[in-house]
C-alpha cells in the first residue's frame, strides 16, 4: 500500500475528472421540511405512467430544489425505498439540464408503476413532465 505522502503522478492525473464526474451529476438542494412539500402540492402539477410530478414558481432565481416521497399505497418500506432510489437517480440525470431555477420539484412515486417501469422509460416521463410544467 502507498503511503498518503506518496501520491504518484498516474493517481493524480485521475482524481480531478472523477471530482468533475460527481460535481455534474449531483442533484439540486433536496426539500426535506413538510412545509416545502405542501406548497408545491399547490403549484403545477403532471401526471406521466411512471411518476407524478409537482412544481412550484418560488419567483425568485434561487437554483432548483426536489423531493421526493412515496405514499403507502406504492408498497411496503422496500418498494417505497426502492422507488424513491430511483426517482433520485432519474433526477441526478434529468434535472442538471431540464429544470429551471426558482422552482420547487416534488417527484412522487406511483403505485406498481416507478420501481416496475424501465428507466429510460421513467427518465423520458420526467423529461416530457417537466416540459409540460414550464410551458
Amino acid at each position: 500500500m502507498t503511503p498518503p505522502d506518496r501520491i504518484s503522478s498516474k493517481t493524480a492525473e485521475a482524481q480531478p475528472a472523477a471530482v468533475f464526474v460527481a460535481v455534474r451529476n449531483r442533484l439540486p438542494e433536496v426539500l426535506l421540511k413538510r412545509a416545502d412539500f405542501v406548497r408545491a402540492a399547490r403549484g403545477r402539477r403532471q401526471a406521466m405512467p411512471g411518476l407524478h410530478l409537482q412544481a412550484f414558481d418560488r419567483g425568485d432565481d434561487a437554483p432548483p430544489r426536489v423531493g421526493f416521497t412515496c405514499s403507502k399505497k406504492v408498497g411496503n418500506a422496500v418498494a417505497r425505498n426502492r422507488a424513491k432510489r430511483r426517482l433520485r437517480e432519474a433526477a441526478r440525470h434529468i434535472l442538471p439540464t431540464d429544470a429551471q431555477a426558482g422552482f420547487d420539484y416534488v417527484l412522487v412515486g406511483r403505485n406498481q408503476a416507478t420501481a416496475a417501469r424501465d428507466f429510460n422509460a421513467l427518465m423520458d416521463d420526467l423529461r416530457r413532465a417537466l416540459r409540460k410544467v414550464h410551458k
